[in-house]
């Protein structure tokens, strides 16, 4: 299964590096698989998996900042999984992808530990809202799988000291927190806030496996200049632009806790 070329536009990531086919209706990639991608102190000869990968934006981003790097994703819905494949393809970027449901891996990913497990979990609850019009959008979007078995699956993945990075909505935070069990350490969330005093709408966690160290909260980091909106042009903080449009690194370790 497969988008036709007539339900496809082509967007341009990381100030034009990445071309990623992205379904004109469906689910669409933002900022979000980006700021995830920069947040991953990954180096190279290491090995990443990518849970939920829809289009690939995450790992390609990934890639573009490190390109000694191997990947894989898993991605439960066919079509785009195989854009994924295109969009590595195209990019010049090798990306093992499977099509699978998480809590039932194909062998190829369970004879694997891998360096660095990153997610982009659906951020919404199936009863606390409609679905979306289209199918393959409420997928990407709403939960069926319980976060619980999004970290259950990355922690089993992970090798020893291998790291865990997830971005999601920043009120199921709670959720987050309650599925990580005491294989997982180095606890570290940052907040990601719109602008200055404003509450954060989404973060960003990363664990550790076999880590020790104390939880921290992370300083916001914030992502529009200025107190309000104040027209159509573009208003990121340096940090940010930095991120999404030059591919720069926003390592965790370089934020100071609160």
């Amino acid at each position: 299964m497969r988008f036709a070329a007539d339900e496809l536009s082509q967007d341009l990531f990381l100030g034009g590096a990445l071309k990623i086919l992205q379904p004109k209706a469906g689910y669409r990639a933002g900022v979000d698989p980006v700021l995830l991608a920069a947040s991953v102190p990954v180096i190279a000869g290491e090995a990443v998996l990518e849970l939920g990968c829809g289009a690939g934006v995450a790992s390609l981003c990934l890639a573009a900042r490190l390109k000694d790097v191997a990947l894989c994703g898993v991605e439960l819905q066919a079509a785009y999984a195989d854009l994924a494949r295109r969009n590595a393809d195209a990019n010049g970027i090798r990306m093992a992808v499977h099509c699978a449901d998480l809590r039932n891996l194909p062998e190829a990913v369970l004879q694997q530990n891998f360096d660095h497990v990153i997610a982009n979990p659906p951020y919404y609850l199936r009863n606390a809202g409609t679905a979306a019009d289209d199918a393959g959008r409420d997928v990407a979007l709403v939960e069926d799988t319980p976060l619980v078995d999004w970290i259950e699956v990355a922690t089993r993945r992970l090798k020893p000291k291998g790291y865990l990075t997830v971005i999601q909505d920043a009120e199921r935070l709670p959720a987050l927190l309650a599925a990580i069990d005491g294989r997982l350490g180095n606890i570290k969330v940052l907040p990601l806030a719109p602008r200055i005093d404003r509450a954060a709408h989404l973060v960003i966690l990363q664990a550790r496996k076999g880590g020790r160290a104390a939880f921290r909260l992370l300083a916001p980091a914030v992502m529009h200049e200025g107190a309000t909106h104040d027209g159509d042009r573009e208003s990121y903080t340096q940090q940010i632009r930095a991120v999404l449009r030059d591919g720069a690194a926003m390592p965790l370790d370089d934020v100071k806790a609160k």
